[in-house]
């Protein structure tokens, strides 16, 4: 029987090299047939085994022989690509320039060790992989699949609405969590399906809707967080129309345009009237474009800006002086009026969600204190704005006693209506304006082109014409509607005083200009 024996392949070569340094060297005839015989005679030796695959690099780190740890499956970067030579950041990549880090290896090694228990085990649950639990309707299920999309990642959300970090949740976020406030019978029904398939894993909704239900007093949380975040802008909302409003009685008030409108308009009243009035309600002034004279059919308010530009030349065009007039017609008092109110009952609201909140445990004690010092800073304020209303609204009507307006007129106008007739009047004001302008303008120039224009030129008089008892004055002249033979008339003027010898001037003038020469004309 043969036997093979697992010999290594060094052990084999010494084993040869051995047995043939015993045998003598013989003679060429033995030595041949002794060969032949012993490679008849002796086995052959099995092969050598395989060697060895070379140990990569990476199994050259040390870790203990059959530890397999989890694997990441990133796109990584066997090389790193040049840079140009010009650039923003450096001449190298951010991996180039990283420090190495000391790693605890064989931590990482028991935490990260791979079982092929384990992996067994969960090939296994995937491959039978379990249907989610769905209990919500389907417009609701997409609502919430659609709102998760902007917001944090769920298991995020409590810690940010317990801490109110508004770094985490804008108010954006707010407004659709306030949206995915679950209620009581979804929450019962979330449980139930949960107890009955408890392997089962929950469907994206389902799952927000149990870690949104877990925050005690979700509901009143996110109205104090979003009172804090808009109260600023409820304010101003009710604060600007206010300003706008008193900046704009000071400047009807002041504005001197306004009251030679008033004036003419006025005026003119009267006379076509054939009365005396002391003033009129100024929603007529809407109506000046509607009225129209018998000849040129131009309305009045054409004719009252020829008597203002003839009368006052110095006036403006009013739309640009009473800018404030305009902000205040766009708005509504009537809705600022009511947001007042609403700030305010939004404001004891939180109060009472704030006592609400502090019979929780989770509460944060710098969180309640900042809470109540702004809900105590917002009460201070809404005193203050409500005053600035009162008085705001007080001067609006006694601005309006002032324009000639009647207790019971002042009752029914409001701020807006008053705003925007002033306001539309002011810029059909000045588009009529500025047509009549534009209209001057080419009169002007027409007359001009009509009228013929003298390029004159004056020149001194002569050194020959000096003479104490003369005073000449020469033109130069060139008529646009004159003969092209004559390119140049000139004209000459003298002036002989009273107290100067009469004959030595004329005699001047003879020996200066020659009558056979000149056409001289004495007067």
């Amino acid at each position: 029987t043969r036997c093979r024996l697992n010999r290594t392949p060094e052990a084999t070569v010494e084993i040869l090299r051995g047995a043939a340094s015993l045998e003598k060297p013989p003679t060429d005839e033995d030595s041949s047939q002794t060969s032949a015989n012993q490679i008849a005679a002796t086995p052959v030796p099995p092969p050598p085994p395989p060697l060895a695959p070379p140990l990569s690099v990476a199994c050259e780190s040390p870790r203990p022989s059959g530890c397999r740890t989890l694997r990441l499956h990133w796109s990584a970067l066997l090389s790193l690509q040049s840079l140009p030579r010009v650039g923003r950041f450096g001449l190298q990549s951010i991996w180039a320039g990283l420090e190495p880090v000391q790693l605890d290896t064989n931590r990482l090694e028991y935490l990260f060790e791979s079982k092929s228990s384990n992996s067994s085990a969960l090939c296994s649950l995937m491959g039978a992989r379990q249907p989610c639990v769905s209990v919500l309707c389907v417009k609701r299920s997409n609502i919430i699949t659609i709102a998760l999309s902007s917001l944090p990642p769920v298991h995020l959300l409590p810690p940010a609405i317990y801490s109110m970090d508004n770094t985490v949740l804008d108010r954006e976020d707010i407004q659709v969590l306030q949206m995915l406030v679950p209620t009581e019978e979804e929450l019962n029904l979330i449980k139930e399906a949960k107890a009955q398939a408890p392997r089962s894993p929950l469907g994206p909704a389902e799952q927000c809707l149990l870690t949104l239900g877990s925050v005690p007093h979700l509901s009143a949380r996110l109205q104090l967080w979003a009172f804090t975040l808009d109260h600023d802008t409820l304010e101003r909302e009710i604060a600007e129309p206010l300003f706008h409003l008193k900046l704009a009685m000071e400047q009807l008030a002041a504005n001197q345009t306004f009251r030679c409108i008033l004036a003419t308009v006025l005026a003119v009243g009267n006379f076509l009237n054939g009365c005396k009035a002391k003033g009129f309600e100024l929603s007529y002034l809407g109506k000046l474009s509607q009225v129209r004279d018998t000849h040129g059919r131009q309305p009045l308010l054409h004719h009252v800006c020829v008597l203002l530009l003839q009368l006052y030349p110095q006036s403006s065009d009013l739309y640009t002086d009473i800018t404030a007039v305009t902000k205040a017609s766009k708005c509504d008092y009537t809705q600022v009026q009511l947001n007042l109110s609403q700030l305010e009952s939004l404001c004891k609201a939180c109060w009472d969600q704030l006592r609400l909140l502090e019979k929780d445990g989770k509460k944060k004690k710098s969180l309640h204190q900042r809470l109540t010092q702004f809900l105590k800073d917002c009460e201070e304020r809404l005193k203050v704005l409500r005053a600035v209303h009162r008085r705001v609204i007080n001067r609006f009507h006694s601005f309006l006693l002032f324009l000639g307006y009647s207790r019971t007129m002042v009752r029914e106008t409001s701020a807006e209506v008053f705003c925007k007739t002033v306001s539309d009047f002011a810029l059909e004001y000045r588009a009529t304006r500025t047509a009549v302008l534009q209209q001057k303008e080419r009169e002007k120039e027409k007359h001009s082109r009509n009228t013929p224009k003298l390029k004159t030129r004056l020149q001194q008089s002569p050194s020959d014409m000096r003479c104490p008892d003369l005073e000449v004055l020469f033109i130069n002249c060139k008529p646009f509607f004159s003969p092209r033979e004559f390119h140049l008339f000139i004209l000459m003027s003298v002036y002989i005083p009273p107290q100067a010898h009469m004959s030595l001037a004329l005699q001047k003038l003879h020996v200066t200009f020659p009558t056979r020469e000149s056409n001289i004309r004495l007067d």
